[in-house]
């Protein structure tokens, strides 16, 4: 990973702290027992189930470095008070083509469009940040440009 600095909310730092424990104190030590039961089921060369087990165990040992390189180069964005201009953290209401949406500008991380949680480095992201309540924002995509009223900042 590079020297990229993770901006996360306390609730996003709390979910990686979190799943990175499920790992190490429960899915880890599952998947350490699964590749031993494996390992005692004869030639290696030919055990599928093997293979299975170290595959996922790989996989997870993976996932926790991932986090603990993450954990190392992140930063809690406090939820500021102030309303005056979109600021990650925010959720924001918007009208666009007559209908309003709402959206909540978050680090990359903690990004998820189904539950309305956007990128601050995504188009739309990138747009809010900064606008006041009242203004307009238009959003470049492949299609073309979406413009976007700032109805409400909370």
């Amino acid at each position: 990973m590079s020297n990229t600095t993770y901006k996360v909310s306390k609730e996003g730092l709390e979910k990686m702290n979190q799943e990175l424990a499920e790992l190490k104190d429960g899915k880890r030590k599952k998947a350490v027992q699964r590749l031993a039961t494996a390992r005692g089921m004869g030639d290696l060369s030919e055990n599928s189930e093997y293979t299975s087990a170290r595959e996922e165990l790989n996989l997870i040992d993976a996932r926790i470095a991932e986090i603990d390189e993450i954990l190392r180069h992140i930063e809690v964005v406090n939820h500021s008070s102030d309303r005056s201009v979109v600021k990650l953290g925010d959720t924001v209401t918007v009208k666009v083509g007559g209908k309003q949406e709402r959206f909540t500008i978050v680090g990359e991380l903690e990004a998820d469009i189904i539950h309305g949680k956007i990128s601050d480095s995504s188009p739309i992201g990138k747009a809010l940040l900064g606008a006041q309540a009242g203004a307009k924002v238009v959003v470049k995509i492949p299609a073309g440009e979406i413009e976007y009223t700032i109805s409400k900042i909370s």
